[in-house]
């Protein structure tokens, strides 16, 4: 049986669900699956985090060190995302050079900590023009079971949170800690058969028309959003949706960044 007709055959499944207030796998529609996280996994980064959301596993490693400031921001530091969706976590992920996805959630992921103003980076100029402290955060997908967005934005600002700065290798001091002045979370909704979804899982992402990603900062104001898929979305359903998302941010916030 190919493969667009098990899509098809999975699709038609959901959507009965659907129209029962059902999900496969039996939470409520505004139901995240079980969250786990672990920081400090990677002894050689200089700060590190491992997500678990249900069965998607996401690492993420932090490495900071001196280089030279872009043009345009001579006494800030530098911020670089990059996100390898390793082939073993998904049929979908191919070997060789990131893809557009991998493109879209390593932009999606430094936008949420670039917007949010999350790190101080004129704390981290050490010779204005010419070096400044340069931070690689790094988003390694392990296994895709679905929602690899919202998973790689926790990794990463758990990653941040428990970053130092590791002056005292380069000769510049005593180790300090990343100054963190914000903690933004994206959180995931599909639109499905009418209905909003939180944290969809794989077959959830297949099926939906449209999946709109937020990224809200502690005091609940959007820093980001990310659109996929063709669906439309009302103007009602977006607005749904960020309240929604500030809601959960936050109660991930409370339960695991102890915000």
């Amino acid at each position: 049986m190919s493969n667009n007709v098990m899509s098809e055959i999975k699709k038609d499944y959901l959507y009965h669900l659907v129209m029962t207030d059902e999900r496969a796998d039996g939470r409520s529609f505004d139901q995240y699956r079980e969250i786990s996280l672990e920081t400090g996994v990677i002894k050689k980064a200089d700060g590190s985090a491992r997500v678990r959301l249900g069965n998607t596993q996401v690492l993420v490693g932090v490495k900071i060190q001196p280089g030279e400031p872009y043009s345009d921001s001579p006494d800030r530091g530098v911020i670089i995302t990059n996100a390898e969706l390793v082939p073993l976590a998904s049929p979908n992920f191919e070997p060789g050079p990131p893809n557009e996805y991998g493109i879209e959630l390593a932009r999606l992921v430094d936008r949420g900590v670039r917007e949010s103003k999350s790190i101080d980076l004129d704390a981290l100029c050490i010779v204005p023009g010419q070096k400044v402290w340069i931070l690689f955060i790094d988003i390694h997908i392990l296994d895709d079971c679905g929602n690899i967005m919202d998973a790689s934005s926790l990794g990463a600002i758990a990653a941040l949170m428990t970053a130092k700065v590791p002056a005292e290798q380069y000769g510049l001091g005593e180790d300090w800690p990343l100054p963190v002045r914000d903690i933004p979370v994206a959180t995931t909704v599909v639109e499905f058969g009418g209905v909003l979804m939180s944290d969809p899982d794989t077959d959830e992402e297949t099926a939906a028309d449209t999946k709109l990603t937020v990224i809200t900062t502690t005091d609940g104001f959007v820093c980001g959003m990310q659109k996929r898929g063709p669906g439309p979305l009302s103007m009602d359903n977006i607005y749904r949706i960020v309240d929604i998302s500030c809601e959960k941010a936050k109660e991930i916030r409370e339960k695991f960044l102890d915000v």
